[in-house]
């Protein structure tokens, strides 16, 4: 018996069952979520339309809560403040062809989350998406929002669409920030890259879910061997979602043109030497503390690697003399409507 338990065939044995019994009980959640969207939306569906139909006023809520009170004693969900957030998302969503189908994939309170702080149904649809991708908790949820990582994925700047495959470029797009926010290092003026990289190692848990969740750590100061000559790259990632190495190079001052020179050469470096069989192309992100975005857009064009280049701050707030590098609202649309269709594509084949 003991031989058995610790051969590695009912090792993974073991492990095959666990994962089935973890997969059964994630989608009896799921029905049970969308049983429960389903009822709440079939709610604010029948209130508005009784409000519309006979002229009722905010009162009906709170009757029509009193007496849902009275007959399930006990049962959380029918309060006033729950049945006009039911009204509310109905009233919101039902005539949008994006939102509706996908109000179901994520919980109650992440829809309330989203319904409130999220006035644009592009918006909107974005964090519902991510939100069930990449599984954010309530927190994690507003932490993004409140991090603006909507709009900081809108601006960033990368070369994707030029040396990527169209999905995949286009998600990568949405693994991409224009600006990152390490609020949760105690790092104080002056400090060295090495001090910066070494507290983000420090703090892994923490970069990982800043750069947006999927990623996992094979490394810092990463060797790659060229010709018996030893390179390291700051920080190598896996992304699981794109299948890909991510290489990060770190940097305390402004973007310059020969960072982007030298991250083309990492990735050639890691396609050629580390890179799996199954995996797609490395990708790259330098992240700066600064960056003038005129000399970005130079410095990718006519690279061969996809590289994307990003600020860093350690507070969370977004700069206003962005808005002036805000997309028009024909190319926001458009730009939108990219994304969208990228991660319906994605939903779409599961």
């Amino acid at each position: 018996m003991l031989e058995i338990a610790e051969s590695q065939a009912f090792k993974d044995f073991v492990a095959d069952i666990k994962q089935r019994i973890k997969a059964a009980q994630y989608r009896a959640l799921q029905a049970v979520n969308k049983e429960q969207i389903a009822l709440y939306w079939s709610i604010g569906e029948a209130i508005v339309h009784r409000q519309t139909q006979y002229g009722w006023g905010k009162s009906v809520v709170e009757v029509l809560a009193a007496e849902l009170q009275k007959e399930f004693v006990g049962v959380n969900g029918f309060s006033a403040r729950n049945l006009w957030y039911m009204r509310n998302l109905y009233k919101e969503y039902a005539q949008s062809l994006i939102l509706q189908p996908v109000v179901a994939e994520i919980g109650w309170t992440h829809n309330i989350i989203i319904l409130e702080k999220c006035k644009d149904e592009h918006q909107r649809f974005f964090y519902i998406e991510m939100t069930r991708r990449q599984g954010w908790s309530k927190v994690m949820l507003i932490n993004a929002i409140e991090a603006q990582t909507y709009e900081k994925t809108l601006i960033n700047q990368q070369n994707f669409a030029d040396q990527l495959p169209a999905e995949q470029a286009q998600h990568a797009d949405l693994v991409l920030r224009d600006e990152y926010t390490f609020d949760f290092l105690n790092l104080t003026e002056p400090y060295t890259e090495v001090q910066l990289e070494q507290a983000l190692v420090s703090n892994i848990r923490d970069f990982l879910a800043t750069m947006g969740g999927d990623f996992t750590f094979v490394g810092n100061q990463f060797g790659v061997k060229v010709e018996d000559k030893n390179y390291e790259i700051d920080l190598l990632l896996y992304h699981r979602g794109l299948q890909c190495l991510v290489a990060i190079e770190l940097k305390i001052d402004d973007f310059k043109p020969e960072y982007a020179g030298k991250m083309n050469f990492y990735l050639s470096a890691l396609n050629a030497y580390h890179r799996k069989p199954h995996e797609n192309p490395s990708v790259g992100i330098i992240i700066c503390k600064s960056k003038s975005r005129t000399v970005v857009e130079f410095a990718l064009q006519d690279l061969n690697k996809p590289i994307g280049v990003a600020t860093y701050t350690l507070t969370d707030t977004l700069p206003k003399e962005l808005a002036a590098f805000f997309p028009s609202r024909e190319a926001f649309v458009e730009r939108i409507e990219g994304i969208t269709n990228a991660l319906n594509n994605q939903r779409n084949k599961k």
